[in-house]
């Protein structure tokens, strides 16, 4: 007897690392996509608004988040899985919201202090993240003082790195921006937001929704918000929203940039379900890695920097990344996984949920009674969807922009290998479960 406990003990232990592993890959592939998909944002140089710039983007979120679901476990799974957990759609359509408001907040920080800088600055919503699933979720309760002492590290990190690139945006010289404030305000705005529609998430994924099924619900909130915020705040009518809308030469761009976007948060969504917000979300945020690499090595943003600048900006932004990695490899111990389980007890309690389905949807194993079949109606989605894209990518022209398209193909190959890498672990361990 004492043999088999062993090895079912060494066999738990084994899926507990596995899944760990595929949560970490999860959370760097999230980082290459999610830093590449605020690229097309630098259209907002062009003359168009924030809200103009937003609001098309997330036009590109919507058309994306429909057919990645669709494609990948079909509409009859996706409306199942929600109709099981009705209480959620709420959550997810406000979680919609507060990443619409915290989007454009980001498109005003570009404008203001430039991607390179920007990035970093709104990052922090890991600190918020965590602090949440700390007092809401009991992450880290039972850590022990080796992974307190990595998040405690990791938290003055990021911290210390935020202070970095502010001064440095603000002190730059020459190559300060003229409203640095505002900007810094709106990247301070936007950590907040973000941070906080993690707890959606994570509420989520504690009672068994698949992170495919959340985000179809998800998608709602913010495309709603995003009009609406559009029509009060940028002219109503006459917003430059509705003229973007019409320049197909420029719109594609900006569906692309919700299509890239939309690849990286379903693997941050999964990351976070396998990881928590505590340590799936700073992995992710080595998204702002990619961000100062296509903000500076694409459009030139550093390249008038002095030298006391860009040393602020690099050292600010590399003290960043190891405070998020020190977080993220906090590995999560028996004692914390026994504290998410009482957690996801009393979830299972307050809305008369199933325990025993909902702890093995926590290992990937969701619901395998459910349809994953194909309706005629799923192919016609993916199709329009494809379609749309391909019509807006033949009328489609560069951007006038200064872009070296050198660096833009390497990073291009990057993010086919981190979808490749995410994907292909995801489809083996849980298929996409």
């Amino acid at each position: 007897m004492a043999a088999s406990g062993t090895a079912v003990t060494g066999r738990a232990i084994a899926s507990v690392r596995s899944l760990h592993v595929m949560g970490v890959v999860c959370g760097l592939a999230a980082g290459v996509w999610l830093g590449a998909a605020e690229a097309p944002t630098k259209l907002v140089n062009a003359g168009f608004s924030p809200f103009a710039i937003s609001l098309c983007m997330v036009a590109g979120v919507f058309t994306a988040r429909w057919t990645f679901p669709t494609l990948l476990k079909g509409t009859s799974y996706v409306f199942a899985d929600l109709t099981a957990k009705k209480h959620l759609i709420a959550w997810a359509i406000l979680a919609g919201a507060l990443w619409a408001v915290a989007n454009t907040l980001t498109v005003f920080a570009i404008r203001d202090v430039g991607l390179a800088t920007a990035f970093p600055l709104w990052n922090t919503n890991s600190l918020i993240g965590l602090l949440w699933g700390r007092l809401l979720f009991g992450e880290l309760k039972g850590a022990g003082t080796k992974n307190s002492l990595k998040v405690l590290a990791g938290t003055t990190c990021i911290v210390i790195a935020a202070i970095m690139l502010g001064f440095s945006t603000i002190q730059g010289g020459a190559s300060a921006a003229p409203h640095a404030a505002q900007g810094l305000m709106a990247a301070a705005g936007a950590s907040l937001l973000w941070g906080t529609m993690y707890v959606p998430y994570r509420k989520a994924y504690l009672s068994g929704m698949n992170p495919l099924s959340f985000v179809t619900a998800f998608t709602v909130g913010e495309l709603g918000t995003m009009f609406a915020l559009t029509w009060t705040l940028d002219g109503g009518a006459h917003s430059s929203a509705f003229q973007l809308m019409h320049s197909k030469q420029l719109l594609f761009w900006l569906f692309l940039g919700g299509f890239v976007w939309v690849v990286g948060d379903l693997f941050q969504q999964f990351a976070t379900k396998y990881l928590g917000i505590g340590r799936g979300i700073p992995l992710s945020n080595t998204n702002q890695l990619w961000g100062l690499a296509w903000g500076a090595l694409v459009f030139g943003e550093l390249a008038s920097a002095n030298r006391a600048h860009l040393l602020l900006v690099l050292g600010g932004s590399f003290l960043m990344i190891l405070g998020a990695l020190a977080i993220s490899t906090a590995v999560a111990s028996a004692r914390e996984h026994t504290s998410r389980n009482e957690v996801l007890e009393r979830e299972c309690d307050r809305y008369g949920l199933n325990y025993r389905e909902v702890l093995q949807a926590q290992s990937g194993d969701e619901f395998g009674s459910r349809s994953e079949r194909r309706r005629w109606w799923d192919y016609a989605i993916v199709l329009a969807a494809t379609g749309l894209f391909v019509w807006l990518a033949v009328n489609a022209v560069v951007p006038p922009l200064a872009m070296n398209l050198r660096w833009v193909a390497v990073l291009t190959g990057l993010l086919a290998i981190a979808l490749v890498g995410g994907g292909w672990a995801l489809w083996r361990q849980t298929r996409f479960s």
